[in-house]
This record gives structure tokens, C-alpha cells and sequence, in this order.
């Protein structure tokens, strides 16, 4: 594919910027248009669920760029306008304000979308948290508040948890896991993690899901857990994970399986491609397709996509990397702490929470976690991890 004239990118979030950002910076000149479904000019995710949650952020502070920044990218920015519609063969997007955008080549970094408990939608009280809009309705809801439950015992509810507690609300913390992030972490850090929650008030309600939501007419009062206990509160939040925003690519032509399949490139079909959370790629190194949902990977995807935009060729390898906040305990995790594997405490001491482990499967390492050690957990992911990426 020859150097394309006119670039269009679906998604105006964090992988569509720097999708835009990088091709410029590597003195692409054609055109570029930057379609998204809020009203709002790109904005960071992470500080939704702290900073801005907490009112420490004022909104616009969650900007990626200010507005000097963004009108010399000389990109269109068409926001407020969701795609519908995919026309793979054209290249063409359509818009529900009735749009057709097309281009030479698109870049589909339009993310994922929360997953709801069933009648949720009806119900006041109720709130998840993945736009800059969710995370300010969720505050001033939260300053009126005496009792929160956090339905989800993942990275997003248990920040949540947290920044609410900090807020000085009742925070019950409800999910299937045996303790925070369990899945993810492993017993160690997510032991760790139930008891710094345990420590700074949060009522942990685990090992059980939650089977649906209580109400009082319109007005939701809680939750019934799978085992019949019925959890009382004036707020909840759903934060069960989230789903790929593919929908609207169903009569596309192109593979779905959460998220868009695209090769080592990236690459979904000749001239599309995909960045961020809702791509599911090649990843060469592990040898399997990967999703990854983090603030990390959706800038460094979209800088292999631009390169192969303009002829890189390259297989897009990272080390998988994300970090959370939480009271005050930061991990920084990088690679792919699977379950079962064998953990060693390489430096520091989990008993004062300040430590690094590496993780390992059949004598090899797959990941390292730090806790309060950024630049040493970046030490060890440097000497265990050898999985490099591409830039």
C-alpha cells in the first residue's frame, strides 16, 4: 500500500491522537480526520477514576493536548458524531448524523464500552465510569452520598473504591474474586491489596458476584450477591470490565473476536487498521492474539500503527505494561502475570508494602510487579523480561 493521501481515524480518544500525533511527527502531510463520539476534545482515562473522581482535577486538567497543540496537528476534528457503519471496500465510515467520511486509509481505535448489569438503565443511582461526563456524575452523586457499592473487584472498581473512600463515603467493594485484582495479580499483591482496602475502611464483600440489583421503584437501593445476601446502599457502581466497540463493524467484513483481529501489523483488512482497546492483534513473541486494555498500550499501538501507515512493515511486540493507584499503594505490573505462575520476591518487603516480584512459568519469567518501586520494578522488567517491543 502506497503512502495514503487522506488518513481518517475512528476514535478521537488517546490511541486516536497519538495515532495522528505520530504520523505527523514522522512528516506525513496528507490529510487527517479524527471522528469520536463525545462532545469533548481528547481526554486521559486513567485520572477519571483519582484525580477528577476525587475533585483534586478540574475536567479540563484531563486534556491531552490544549487547544494551540491540537489545531496545529492540522487535523479535522469531527467530535460529537458517532461511526455506525463501515464500509471496508470504499474505506468509508457513516456517521449517525448521517456522515460519510472516507479516506485512504483508517485507523479504528474506537475502545470499549462498560458492561451493564441487566435493568441498570432504568434505575437512579446506578453509574459506571469510562467517560469524563460518567466520572463527574458520578462525583456529584458521591458528595451526597453516605453509602457507595462498587459492583466489580477489578483495577477500574477497586480505584474507584478507594477514591471514594477518600471522599469519606461508605464503600462496600463487591465480586466473584477471592480478593482485588486476584486474577490478575496473583495471591500476594492481591492479598496485600484486600488488606489496604480492609485498612482504610472499605467493607470488602468477595468471593460472591452479584446476581442483580435492588430498587425501590426507579431508585436502586443495593444488590442481592449470588449467595442471597443483599447488600444495602444509595449508590452502585457497575464496574464488571468493559466490551470491545465493534457493533457497529458487524456488517464490515472484517474478523471480530473481541475486539477487531488484525495481524502482527495491526492490520484488520487492506488500508484499516486498529489501535488501543479495541484491537486484538498478533502478537509475535507470545505467539497468540492479544487485547490489551491499558493507557500504555494505546499510545505505544498507535505508534506502530502510524509507522506501518507509512510502510514500516513491522510486527508491533510490547512488553504488556499498565499501573494502578490505589490509597497509597502504586504497582507498576509489566508483562503477563498469568495465573499459577511462581512468584519471588526479588527486593524490598511485602510486609512494609514496598517490594518487587517477578513471575515465572516453567523456569522462565513472565512479568514483574512492583509495589511503591517504580524504578526498581523498571530494573528487573529490564534484566527478566525479554519479550521488546516495537516503536
Amino acid at each position: 500500500m502506497s503512502t495514503p493521501s487522506h488518513v481518517l481515524v475512528a476514535g478521537a480518544s488517546a490511541a486516536g491522537l497519538a495515532t495522528a500525533e505520530a504520523l505527523r511527527r514522522k512528516g506525513y502531510t496528507g490529510e487527517l480526520t479524527l471522528l469520536g463520539d463525545e462532545p469533548h476534545v481528547p481526554y486521559d482515562r486513567p485520572p477519571l477514576s483519582k484525580q477528577v473522581l476525587a475533585g483534586a482535577w478540574q475536567p479540563d486538567r484531563a486534556h491531552l493536548r490544549t487547544r494551540e497543540v491540537l489545531d496545529a496537528l492540522d487535523a479535522r476534528f469531527v467530535l460529537g458524531d458517532a461511526a455506525v457503519s463501515l464500509d471496508t471496500a470504499n474505506r468509508t465510515i457513516h456517521t449517525a448524523s448521517g456522515r460519510a467520511l472516507r479516506a485512504d486509509a483508517i485507523v479504528l481505535a474506537t475502545g470499549v464500552r462498560p458492561r451493564t448489569l441487566p435493568g441498570q438503565e432504568n434505575l437512579r443511582g446506578v453509574h459506571v465510569l469510562r467517560s469524563l461526563d460518567d466520572a463527574l456524575a458520578l462525583r456529584a452523586d458521591l458528595l451526597r452520598a453516605r453509602r457507595l457499592l462498587v459492583v466489580g473487584d477489578g483495577v477500574l472498581g477497586a480505584e474507584i473504591a478507594a477514591t471514594a473512600r477518600g471522599l469519606g463515603v461508605e464503600v462496600i467493594l463487591a465480586g466473584p474474586q477471592s480478593a482485588p485484582l486476584a486474577t490478575q495479580l496473583g495471591p500476594l499483591a492481591s492479598g496485600l491489596l484486600a488488606e489496604l482496602h480492609a485498612e482504610n475502611g472499605v467493607k470488602l464483600r468477595l468471593g460472591a458476584g452479584v446476581e442483580a440489583l435492588t430498587a425501590d421503584g426507579d431508585r436502586v437501593t443495593g444488590a442481592r450477591l449470588s449467595t442471597g445476601e443483599v447488600l444495602d446502599a444509595e449508590l452502585v457502581v457497575v464496574a464488571l470490565g468493559a466490551v470491545p466497540r465493534t457493533d457497529w463493524l458487524e456488517d464490515s467484513g472484517l474478523v471480530l473476536g473481541n475486539g477487531v483481529v488484525c495481524d502482527s501489523r495491526c492490520r484488520a483488512a487492506e488500508g484499516v487498521y486498529a489501535a488501543g482497546d479495541v484491537a486484538r492483534w498478533h502478537h509475535e513473541r507470545l505467539g497468540s492474539l492479544l487485547r490489551l486494555e491499558n493507557r500504555t498500550n494505546a499510545t505505544e499501538q498507535a505508534l506502530a500503527v502510524a509507522a506501518n501507515l507509512l510502510g514500516a512493515d513491522q510486527p508491533y511486540t510490547p512488553i504488556p505494561y499498565f499501573w494502578t493507584d490505589q490509597f497509597d499503594a502504586k504497582l507498576q505490573i509489566h508483562g503477563v502475570l498469568t495465573p499459577g505462575a511462581e512468584v519471588t520476591v526479588v527486593e524490598g518487603d511485602p510486609a512494609g508494602r514496598r517490594f518487587v516480584a517477578r513471575y515465572e512459568r516453567h523456569g522462565k519469567a513472565v512479568g514483574v510487579l512492583g509495589w511503591n518501586m517504580p524504578k526498581q520494578a523498571r530494573l528487573h522488567r529490564q534484566q527478566h523480561l525479554t519479550t521488546g517491543g516495537t516503536r
